[in-house]
């Protein structure tokens, strides 16, 4: 019995199963834009409430990517920018917070 050979894509990199992913890329695309936001603002006492809640975002966002995602190729920039989110998440939560006296 002859059984037929699948061509593998030549532009692979852990893409497994040759699929066009938009939702999943967009999500990736998106996490790191928040994540990046995220770290970089973070930096800046000032900047806390960017920085809270654009982490904050950013790894819920990462999480409900890593929840559908279907390769490593989208699974690992996920998990980039939910590191990134989450660092700039906690230094905000620590110069002021999310609401950082605009309540209370």
């Amino acid at each position: 019995m002859a059984q037929a050979i699948r061509p593998r894509p030549a532009v692979s990199l852990f893409a497994t199963d040759g699929k066009p992913h938009p939702l999943q890329d967009a999500l990736v695309v998106v996490t790191l834009v928040l994540g990046a936001l995220a770290f970089v603002t973070a930096m800046f006492h000032h900047l806390h409430l960017i920085s809270s809640w654009a982490g904050l975002i950013g790894i819920l966002t990462g999480a409900y990517g890593q929840y559908i995602s279907a390769t490593t190729r989208e699974r690992f920039p996920l998990i980039i920018g939910i590191g990134a989110s989450a660092i700039g998440f906690f230094l905000g939560m620590a110069h002021g917070g999310l609401f950082g006296g605009l309540v209370g």
